[in-house]
């Protein structure tokens, strides 16, 4: 499993729709091949930044099945206009401690 974590700042403003328009595209994201969970977490000291964990079954479910979709085409639709700057998509795995 891998996860993926993206820190969006929303333009200011457009909170309230983005949060509307991230639970409708959450049925994108949920019904891909790979996905495993999502959440979506809203900063308590900086307004309109957010923190989207997507846990998958693998890299290349993310990067080459969801990025590659017609699905991802809708996404990008319904989200990337509300975030500036264009945010920075990072994966991580597990360090078994």
């Amino acid at each position: 499993m891998i996860l993926e974590a993206v820190m969006l700042q929303v333009k200011q403003g457009m909170e309230k729709e983005y949060e509307e328009a991230f639970r409708e595209a959450s049925k994108i994201i949920s019904s891909m091949k790979g996905y495993i969970s999502h959440e979506l977490q809203r900063c308590m000291e900086v307004k309109g930044k957010y923190l989207l964990l997507v846990n998958w079954e693998s890299l290349e479910d993310h990067t080459v099945g969801f990025r590659h979709s017609k699905e991802y085409q809708d996404w990008k639709t319904q989200l990337h206009h509300f975030y500036d700057p264009f945010p920075t998509v990072e994966h991580f795995e597990n360090v078994h401690l």
